[in-house]
């Protein structure tokens, strides 16, 4: 509302050009020319909470500003010939900015249902996902940082060969020994940020290495790093649901915001019309 308030003082002082001088018997704080800005206005902005000090401070510098403002518009109409209807047009258009965006903020906290269900995500997903291509390669993995000193590494060598059949000891091992590991091996993660600590982080063509591997072992002076690779989706092809799950849901939240909005629009121009509100007269 503070924004608000900071408009309608703008608005009656700073485009007085388009009305006459009114004469108050309040107290002027400032003046260019005809513009006055009066102290009831000024206060109305003075945020709560400011210790006097402060209060002090923000005073003089709106007053300031609010001076440097006039002054350019006072130029502005000396040097340029105004179109007054556009000008006009341009400070609805704010007005209707600033003020019926917190009615619609309003409106929608009152009636917007945040709840989706995977069926609606489902079908969503199923009618738009040319629009979901992705842009970088996932993968389904287990990942492992072993210290290069860490005993017993043949131990998770030997299960990882055998996964899943012996997921027991290998997360045993990793509790046990490893530096960094990632064990979700349903999830789909971005493969980048798998190989990012990685000496692989260089390859060129993760693509193509997603590919040709599918167990990896590699290391530098202190680790040993184990990659198992379940599945892969590569850039390119339409990302899986479970990837861009919550994306979706935020999607069909953010249009069920924009029917709102027209909802509102539509609910106010009807009850207008019904009560002879409004009228528009032809030429």
């Amino acid at each position: 509302m503070r924004n608000i308030l900071i408009f309608n003082i703008l608005l009656i002082s700073g485009c007085q050009y388009f009305q006459p001088k009114e004469q108050t018997e309040e107290r002027v704080i400032a003046r260019v020319g005809e513009k006055e800005l009066i102290e009831s206005n000024l206060n109305a902005l003075i945020p709560a909470n400011l210790s006097a000090s402060d209060s002090v401070v923000f005073v003089e510098k709106f007053v300031l500003d609010w001076v440097k403002k006039q002054l350019m518009i006072s130029r502005a109409e000396d040097a340029i010939d105004f179109n007054e209807a556009r000008i006009q047009n341009k400070v609805l258009d704010y007005q209707y900015a600033l003020m019926v965006h917190e009615l619609e903020k309003k409106y929608i906290e009152a009636n917007l249902n945040e709840k989706v269900s995977d069926a609606e995500i489902q079908s969503y997903y199923d009618e738009k996902s040319e629009n979901f291509v992705l842009r970088q390669n996932l993968a389904k993995c287990v990942y492992f940082k072993i210290p290069s000193k860490a005993p017993n590494v043949w131990r998770l060598r030997r299960a990882l060969r055998n996964y899943p059949r012996d997921t027991t000891e290998i997360w045993e091992y990793a509790e046990e020994h490893a530096v960094k590991a990632f064990v979700e091996d349903s999830v789909w993660v971005k493969f980048d940020e798998v190989l990012i600590e990685t000496p692989l982080k260089d390859v060129n063509d993760k693509a193509a290495f997603l590919k040709t591997n599918s167990s990896v072992e590699v290391s530098d002076e202190d680790f040993i790093y184990f990659l198992k690779i379940f599945e892969y989706k590569t850039v390119g092809e339409i990302a899986p649901l479970e990837f861009i799950k919550e994306s979706v849901s935020d999607i069909i939240i953010n249009k069920r915001k924009i029917a709102l909005k027209k909802e509102l629009e539509k609910k106010i121009y009807e009850e207008a019309e019904q009560t002879n509100a409004f009228e528009i007269y032809s030429n």
